[in-house]
């Protein structure tokens, strides 16, 4: 099979390459699917930079959907020939998402109404918003900060706390903002300035804040904004700044609360939500394997605007 994938650590654009490779097998409690479509996100260059450094060689994409093809052994939940999404077990295999054949260790039916396409979309985006925003304790009526709305996580993000019941203020830019509000969020712009503009939109007391846009200096203001407390502040990007000024991030969060209940218990309810056009993660665009670098080269600029999706099935 085809597939995309590094044999040694450094920068994407150098060490990942296109190849040809066994099909991998499922072992136990693994399921193997002919991939339709693979979504790529800036985690992928980060494990070739040495996140999380295991065997190699190793693939990328960890979002997938596609027909199940082989089912290991002791699963039971499924059958050759169903519709699946879910993530590629990039840490067990030579190979992942993007790739012909993908091994996965968490699925999930895609419901009726839901396509392939849309569905590869989902799984890091759905899992990232939903986990960060159960760690900051957010409730019904709760009012929350979600800066970097236009990213996919932050735009997952603004509706599961709108449909959790939360009033929601979203940081971003005019590509997403009016579909932000269109969902229930109150929209500010980003940048310089962001306490003064949200302490202008009269909205009382900012309970919490997730930051997902990429490090640009904000965590300052969004400590301010709910009234001082680092701690009600969590980060999935800054990590550095987070450090200094107290805030909490993704990495030093109770690994023991990370659990697959936490992070994939919402899929299926979100899976059809998603179906019922309810709910969506972004798609920017979509490249046949082969273009697999014009997709790398437009998420590396930092404005994709949307997941990036390969379609191994498709020729090039």
């Amino acid at each position: 099979m085809r597939t995309v994938r590094f044999h040694e650590n450094g920068e994407p654009a150098d060490v990942l390459r296109l190849e040809t490779a066994p099909v991998p097998e499922p072992g136990p409690g693994r399921i193997r699917v002919a991939v339709h479509a693979c979504g790529l996100a800036p985690a992928d260059w980060a494990l070739c930079r040495g996140l999380f450094p295991g065997s190699l060689p190793r693939g990328i994409g960890c979002d997938v959907s596609g027909i199940v093809d082989a089912v290991g052994p002791g699963v039971t939940d499924v059958a050759v020939g169903d519709r699946v999404f879910g993530t590629a077990d990039f840490a067990g295999q030579p190979s992942a998402g993007a790739a012909e054949r993908a091994v996965l260790d968490h699925w999930f039916a895609v419901p009726e109404g839901l396509d392939l396409i849309r569905a590869a979309a989902l799984p890091m985006a759905l899992s990232t918003a939903s986990w960060h925003l159960a760690r900051l304790g957010l409730a019904v009526n709760s009012t929350v900060l979600i800066n970097g709305a236009g990213t996919t996580i932050g735009y997952a993000a603004v509706q599961i706390a709108i449909i959790r019941g939360a009033r929601v203020i979203a940081t971003a830019g005019q590509t997403y903002a009016e579909q932000l509000r269109d969902l229930g969020a109150t929209v500010v712009g980003y940048g310089e300035g962001l306490a003064e503009r949200v302490k202008a939109l009269g909205v009382g007391q900012v309970d919490l804040a997730f930051d997902t846009a990429p490090p640009n200096g904000a965590l300052p203001a969004l400590v301010e904004i709910v009234g001082g407390d680092p701690k009600r502040v969590l980060t999935c990007s800054d990590l550095a700044a987070a450090a200094e000024l107290g805030v909490r991030d993704t990495f030093h969060e109770d690994p023991a609360k990370r659990t697959d209940g936490e992070l994939f218990g919402v899929f299926p309810e979100f899976a059809q939500l998603a179906a019922e056009g309810r709910f969506t993660v972004p798609v920017a665009a979509t490249f046949p394997l082969a273009d697999w670098r014009k997709a790398l080269e437009i998420s590396l600029t930092g404005r994709a605007r949307g997941k990036l999706l390969l379609l191994p099935a498709c020729a090039g």
